[in-house]
């Protein structure tokens, strides 16, 4: 699969062979940071009806115009929506001039399109997620985050048993029974067209997911990854039919169980620097694994007391556990640099944060990966990602730092179980971020950086989330 270039910096990548077609290339960039996308869209599609691009270059375009699309589904909210919203939910109207305090402090998000100011989707509740000033103005309860029901972890943890490893201690076992359905809509693409779906599905190779049995699927031809990429799929193939949906689904069981260790337990060892383990979890990883300068003092100002790798985990999870709040994001194919973005808006969902600890924490040289799949927590199911810490001598412990993020629970470790732990009720599909697939994809992924939703494809171009739904049903054992 071809690599895939950010919105930010696509352009001046083409390496257009006439005065004409580069005149065209810099004019696209120019209106596009001017904010003027019905211009650079109508730009970019008479440069490819010359037909003299060569396929990467033509490629590159049209992932330039499918972005730009993305953003506009992303900021579709009018200034007078985000006053009725507030008006509905919050039971007050908020000023202009405090619309305009929210706007310059960036919680209130907002981008020029067309010569419109046009506001995240989700922009009015992520106010009174992220701002405390914001919440003092209203008595209702603030909108919900991503944080589960944690009488389910208090009950866990006390009938956790110890394992056979210094410092860990197991969880008891869940198991679940999956029913994953994925709806292209009618007439998405031409009748008799091809689509293929990529639909997400548990990984063998994560030791707390087990008894993983496929049972049954919507197509008897299908090609299963069996983790020989960091995604792990179930591809499918299906022809469409006019004037009706396109319905990929798949049956599958699995065994989830948590586990959390005693960070004062465990002993820690030297890394061994010269590992491939080492070398790999502590590089950085463009583009959103980058020792910029941003994260090089932030990091080195969080975490300045600290002397162990322990001591800067905890350093470094208690700072954006209390200084990063949980917001609704915005897709991640649309941010050039995600822990950049964390830092300068001041929140981050559960993957952004996640984001920002693995590069803070392989800064400072201590190796950290990307885990991710399904949160499936009883009436609390959803998209989740998480992190996994290694410690040479323990091995890889897992970090959860958007479930950090919260109101006490009343278990020994409290709040930070999630530092050193995770609880019964995941669904595992990542071992890491902006992977391959098996089988590879053509085109741009809807999801440039996790896969969790699925991913769909025709003979002709990739199928972005606005043209397909997905659904999970979990039945629990």
């Amino acid at each position: 699969m071809r690599t895939i270039l950010s919105l930010f910096i696509l352009l001046f990548l083409l390496d257009c062979s006439s005065p004409k077609q580069q005149d065209t290339t810099g004019e696209i960039n120019k209106q596009i940071a001017s904010g003027n996308f019905t211009r650079a869209t109508g730009l970019i599609d008479s440069l490819i009806s010359e037909r003299q691009l060569s396929e990467e270059q033509q490629w590159t375009l049209l992932f330039t115009r499918d972005s730009l699309h993305r953003v506009r589904l992303d900021f579709n909210k009018t200034r007078d929506e985000v006053v009725d919203w507030i008006e509905k939910n919050r039971l007050f109207t908020p000023s202009d001039s405090l619309l305009d305090r929210w706007e310059q402090l960036k919680i209130l998000e907002f981008r020029i399109i067309d010569g419109e100011k046009r506001y995240f989707r989700n922009a009015a509740p992520n106010i009174f997620r992220v701002d405390v000033s914001a919440r003092e103005l209203t008595g209702v309860t603030p909108p919900t985050t991503d944080v589960p029901l944690d009488v389910l972890l208090v009950d866990a943890f006390q009938n956790k048993i110890k394992s056979n490893a210094k410092g860990k201690y197991l969880l008891p076992e869940k198991t679940m029974k999956a029913h994953y359905t994925l709806t292209v809509k009618a007439d998405a693409v031409p009748d008799g067209e091809i689509l293929k779906a990529w639909l997400p599905f548990p990984r063998k190779d994560v030791g707390r997911q087990t008894d993983i049995k496929l049972l049954a699927t919507s197509q008897s031809d299908y090609i299963l990854s069996d983790d020989k990429t960091a995604h792990t799929s179930l591809y499918m193939e299906q022809k469409a039919v006019g004037g009706k949906p396109t319905v990929f689904w798949v049956d599958f069981e699995f065994t989830s169980q948590g586990e959390w260790f005693d960070l004062s337990e465990i002993e820690t060892i030297p890394f061994d620097r010269n590992s491939t383990l080492f070398q790999t979890y502590t590089a950085e990883q463009y583009p959103h694994i980058r020792f910029s300068e941003n994260i090089r003092n932030l990091t080195d100002s969080v975490t300045q007391n600290a002397q162990t790798p322990v001591e800067i985990l905890q350093a470094v999870y208690r700072y954006i556990a209390s200084n990063f709040p949980w917001a609704s994001a915005l897709e991640y194919s649309t941010i050039e640099n995600i822990p950049e973005y964390v830092i300068e808006s001041r929140k981050g969902d559960c993957g952004q944060v996640t984001l920002l600890l693995i590069t803070m924490l392989r800064y400072k040289g201590i190796p950290a990966r990307w885990q991710s799949g399904w949160m499936t927590h009883p009436g609390e199911v959803n998209l989740h990602d998480w992190a996994e810490v290694y410690f040479e001598g323990a091995g890889w412990i897992p970090v959860d730092i958007s479930f950090g993020r919260g109101k006490p629970v009343p278990i020994l470790p409290g709040r930070e179980f999630f530092m050193s732990g995770i609880d019964s009720y995941r669904l595992y599909v990542n071992s890491g971020f902006s992977g391959e697939f098996y089988p590879g994809k053509e085109y741009p992924r809807s999801e440039t950086v996790d896969f969790q939703r699925g991913e769909v494809e025709s003979d002709q171009w990739n199928l972005y989330f606005d043209h397909w739904k997905y659904k999970m049903d979990l039945i629990y054992r």
